[in-house]
């Protein structure tokens, strides 16, 4: 677990949400990809907030390996949520005093629809656990007691509309700072989102509510915006696609592939990851048949050979 010295300003997330017009622009948690250079990356091209992958609160708690692979950061990394799958309110409370140096805030997953997650009593379960949810929340609302360090909850939709709802305001009154409202049931996959439980959720509670799923533009943000009423919106896949797409691009600009370049080799990543996030980012510039060349690639090299000969990027 590292961090970055010396001065930098940023907005605290309760601040973004503090301004009415603000429609705050949130990079999801996201398995694997979430990591310090990509998070760098997004925050170059409009977006608010960033999130961390999903750490799993009870190894974090207990082992400094674990802290040490799963969290680093850095003085421009902020403002900063670690998300944290949890069963129990004091792995929960544990994790956020550990963490609440180095962040803005912690986020309690309740929306993971995995197997081994649910299993564990992690992730989505704990969407028909409304106490226990209540419960994490108020003890790691009163471990750590800045006032600007946010305690969120993002979730999946209960099939009952009214039980979601109640779930949101049983985690409202424990202290949540917001919620992020994933428009899915945990079995719906493909299914579209569906908006108005979310608009439903917004209208009965007074804290703020971030909409997310299927959001892949710019335009998509105001689109759900202005139907639901939210504070903010979350992307997942489409950060992955683009991560410029919070600026207003329609697909991933060439200075941005230069950029997650620089920022992958300067900060550190594994080569799978630095790949995977080229993959996502040339999927819609490179033909089929290119694609297989680019995706087979086995170095670092390889890939820099490749993306300055057949497309002058260099570094």
């Amino acid at each position: 677990m590292t961090s970055g010295d010396g001065c930098h300003v940023w907005r605290k997330p309760l601040e973004l949400f503090e301004d009415q017009e603000r429609n705050v622009k949130i990079c999801a948690p996201m398995v694997r990809y979430s990591k310090l250079p990509f998070r760098m990356l997004v925050r170059k091209y409009g977006c608010d907030l960033a999130f961390t992958p999903m750490i799993l609160s009870d190894c974090f708690v207990k082992s400094v390996k674990a802290r040490d692979s799963e969290f680093t950061t850095c003085k421009e990394d902020r403002p900063l949520v670690v998300q944290f799958a949890a069963s129990n309110a004091q792995d929960l409370a544990d994790a956020a005093e550990i963490i609440a140096p180095y962040a803005d805030g912690v986020d309690l997953n309740c929306g993971c629809p995995q197997r081994w997650a649910i299993q564990e009593g992690y992730g989505a379960c704990l969407i028909t656990k409304p106490e226990l949810v209540k419960d994490m929340v108020s003890q790691t609302r009163s471990r750590v007691s800045r006032s600007d360090f946010s305690v969120s909850v993002k979730i999946r939709l209960r099939e009952n509309d009214k039980e979601t709802v109640e779930l949101c305001q049983r985690a409202e009154k424990a202290g949540a700072s917001w919620i992020t409202v994933h428009g899915r049931t945990p079995s719906q996959r493909a299914q579209p989102v569906n908006f108005d439980a979310i608009k439903l959720i917004k209208e009965n509670v007074s804290i703020p509510v971030v909409a997310n799923g299927d959001i892949k533009s710019l335009e998509d943000c105001r689109m759900v915006r202005e139907r639901t009423g939210v504070n903010g919106v979350m992307a997942a896949r489409g950060m992955l696609e683009n991560p410029a797409m919070f600026a207003g691009y329609d697909t991933t600009p060439v200075a941005c592939v230069k950029d997650w370049l620089e920022l992958a080799i300067s900060v550190g990543t594994t080569y799978q990851c630095f790949h995977n996030h080229l993959i996502y980012m040339m999927e819609k510039a490179l033909p089929r048949s290119e694609r297989r060349i680019f995706n087979a690639l086995c170095s670092t090299t390889a890939v820099l050979d490749y993306l300055s000969h057949n497309y002058d990027i260099n570094i």
